[in-house]
């Protein structure tokens, strides 16, 4: 059979012909794009003619499409639908990816191409092209010399291989460690919606008439907020906070160790004073104090604010509060003193009426593009749904993927990626994808969101605008293919909407009765808005300052005994706090273990809300929902890429630099 990979597909956009593609095709063809791909780069070096920015970085530009091709949907099953062929072919491309890009990035002959360029006629994003691909080589190792170009090689085959086998054990312990319960009593408080999945969660693993609390990948689980057995809560919080450091098969502490040297001597390889600077360098945040100063201004407000609230949960509670106890009486304390029940307002978020008249309304409004489901394009799973989005005029603009529910072989949390890049000079047009991890209702019985999910789907679909509306020339600057601290800007803006009147009005809907959400209701969720923001500062910086303080060490530093140095670490950084694990744990901190991916760089969460924050002011200050203003943020920003510094594009929406103070009065931290 024809592989389908070696061509490009005739599907739509270019959407991967899925069902036809087997995991042997994908070993070929990855195969084929890596020797194809140095072969490219070969003619490009060996090019005689002087160096043009025709003949070697548009050249470059147009180099590899075999490989990418292959490389995007190969890594889209590996984090959402991985079979057992896929993991074991993960286990063996990986290094090698990771040897191509050494390959090519020191590869001298073809950076003295790139240096001899002439830039002085180039337009903007020319230029910055040149000058981007200059800064790669330059950060990837060109200037070592030939025994230090060897060394890099080594430890960056060895800390890919460390992060897919980090991957890999924390998705296998995540299933391993969800919680098996016998009696439905035990469930006691949870949505008969819940338990319903529950019982269909342990069905399908073979446990016929018990139940199962699977787990998602942040320490703090949603069923705590509602369980009212004590004990079961207590269970459940341990088996989610003891992921990975349980010295069992999956324990991941060992890989940590591993990672942690490597990455302290790749930075001191490449003449940094440890990991987080060299990341840093990367980043639109100036410089590694910068970072510093910014959390540590933070961390004691939130800390005190988390103080307050332990204080009212624990009198709620009538006894001595415990780390499982915190969500179930932070939820208590929440009906009680806003009338507010997260769990009793599930029933007016219903999936399909929240992506229909919720999310794309809101795009709709804004940019005035469209969204038609096609029935007749298939994805990588039953599950994945396939919508054709157009501009406002008609023409085409791009496919979006929903990819919803959670299953055993996809990774925890929620993403999004590209299957195909929009460029100008290829004439691709994008195709993007959403990952959730929704628990899937029994057949029949409709899909009901939390308030953390109904956000988790606005603001990952914010990711999608950014690679829907790229209009770039070049490849490399593509939608999301900005700094890691810029990139979830757009995708936090997009949160906006999810109260705003208009939008709210129009899917927040009784999913049985059609009833509006009452006005009542949004206006006790108004008032309680700051309610638990001492918690979620606290649990999210306990995460960030972790990651930075494994990235801030040298090779000596790397303790042996992880859980101690973490202990030490959120001490030191003022956010240990008994009741408040970070969000992530190091024994399950896949963002910044399971590769490079947000290594010293959690952070940028917080960063980019900054820049966010000031953007919601700016849309109220201007008349919200309108298509004016969509279509300016469009144009100035989300379909900027990487074509220009994304903070001139955040100058050019907002007239001026960003400041700090519309975050600070968002989460309570004045």
């Amino acid at each position: 059979m024809t592989n389908p990979l070696m061509s490009p597909s005739p599907l739509p956009f270019g959407l991967p012909p899925f069902a036809d593609i087997t995991a042997e095709h994908y070993a070929e063809a990855v195969d084929a794009g890596l020797a194809g791909h140095l072969a490219e780069i070969q003619a490009i070096v060996d090019t005689p003619e002087p160096a043009t920015f025709e003949n070697t970085v548009l050249a470059m530009e147009r180099s590899g499409q075999l490989l990418q091709r292959a490389a995007a949907s190969f890594y889209t099953l590996v984090s959402a639908d991985a079979s057992d062929a896929i993991r074991s072919l993960e286990t063996v491309l990986s290094p090698r990816f990771s040897a191509h890009q050494d390959a090519v990035y020191l590869n001298r002959g073809l950076y003295e191409r790139f240096a001899a360029v002439p830039t002085d006629q180039l337009d903007a994003e020319s230029a910055r092209l040149v000058d981007e691909y200059l800064k790669e080589f330059r950060q990837s190792g060109i200037q070592l010399d030939d025994a230090g170009q060897e060394r890099l090689k080594a430890v960056n085959a060895e800390l890919s291989r460390l992060g897919t086998e980090f991957g890999q054990r924390v998705k296998e312990a995540m299933k391993a460690a969800s919680l098996l319960l016998d009696d439905a009593a035990e469930l006691a408080g949870l949505p008969a919606d819940d338990v319903a999945s529950a019982a269909e969660a342990a069905r399908t693993a073979g446990h016929e008439g018990k139940y199962l609390l699977t787990l998602i990948q942040p320490s703090n689980q949603p069923a705590l907020a509602a369980l009212d057995n004590r004990d079961v809560r207590r269970r459940l919080y341990e088996a989610s906070v003891g992921r990975g450091s349980d010295g069992s098969a999956l324990d991941v502490l060992d890989l940590v160790k591993d990672t942690a040297r490597l990455r302290a001597e790749k930075a001191a390889l490449l003449g940094f004073a440890n990991y987080a600077e060299l990341v840093v360098d990367q980043q639109t945040a100036p410089d590694f104090a910068a970072v510093q100063t910014m959390m540590n201004r933070l961390a004691p407000a939130a800390v005190r604010n988390a103080d307050a609230e332990a204080e009212a949960l624990a009198e709620a509670a009538g006894h001595p509060l415990e780390a499982w106890d915190w969500a179930y009486y932070s939820a208590k304390v929440k009906r009680e003193r806003y009338a507010v029940d997260e769990q009793a307002l599930r029933p007016y978020f219903e999936l399909d009426r929240v992506l229909n008249d919720g999310v794309f309304f809101a795009a709709n409004a804004l940019y005035g593009i469209t969204f038609h489901e096609r029935a007749d394009l298939a994805g990588y799973h039953p599950d994945v749904r396939v919508w054709e989005v157009r501009n406002a005029d008609g023409t085409e603009l791009g496919l979006f993927l929903g990819d919803y529910y959670t299953r055993e072989s996809k990774r925890g949390g929620a993403w999004m990626n590209s299957l195909v890049e929009q460029s100008g000079l290829l004439g691709t047009r994008p195709v993007v994808i959403n990952n959730l991890n929704i628990s899937k209702p029994p057949a029949g019985e409709p899909t009901l969101l939390t308030l953390d999910e109904l956000r988790t789907t606005f603001h990952e679909f914010g990711h999608a605008l950014h690679g829907l509306f790229s209009a770039v020339t070049y490849p490399r600057f593509s939608g999301t293919s900005v700094p890691r601290d810029f990139v979830e800007y757009p995708s936090q803006v997009n949160e906006m909407w999810i109260m705003w009147p208009e939008v709210l009005a129009n899917y927040a809907r009784h999913h049985a009765t059609g009833e509006a959400l009452p006005l009542e209701v949004v206006d006790k969720l108004d008032a309680a808005r700051l309610w638990g923001e001492g918690f979620g500062t606290t649990e999210y910086l306990g995460a960030a300052l972790l990651d930075l303080a494994w990235h801030v060490l040298d090779g000596s530093e790397v303790p042996e005994d992880v859980m101690e140095f973490e202990a030490k670490a959120l001490a030191a950084a003022g956010v240990a706090h008994h009741l408040i694990p970070p969000r992530y744990r190091t024994g399950y901190f896949q963002h910044i273990f399971a590769g490079a991916g947000y290594a010293a760089g959690y952070y940028s969460y917080i960063w980019s809300e900054v820049l966010d924050a000031e953007t919601v002011e700016w849309f109220k200050d201007n008349g919200g929902l309108t298509r004016a203003n969509g279509d300016f943020f469009r144009a100035e920003l989300l379909s900027r890429g990487n074509s220009r510094d994304p903070l001139e594009s955040f100058r050019a929406f907002r007239g001026r630099d960003a400041g700090l103070e519309p975050l600070l009065k968002r989460r309570g931290l004045e």
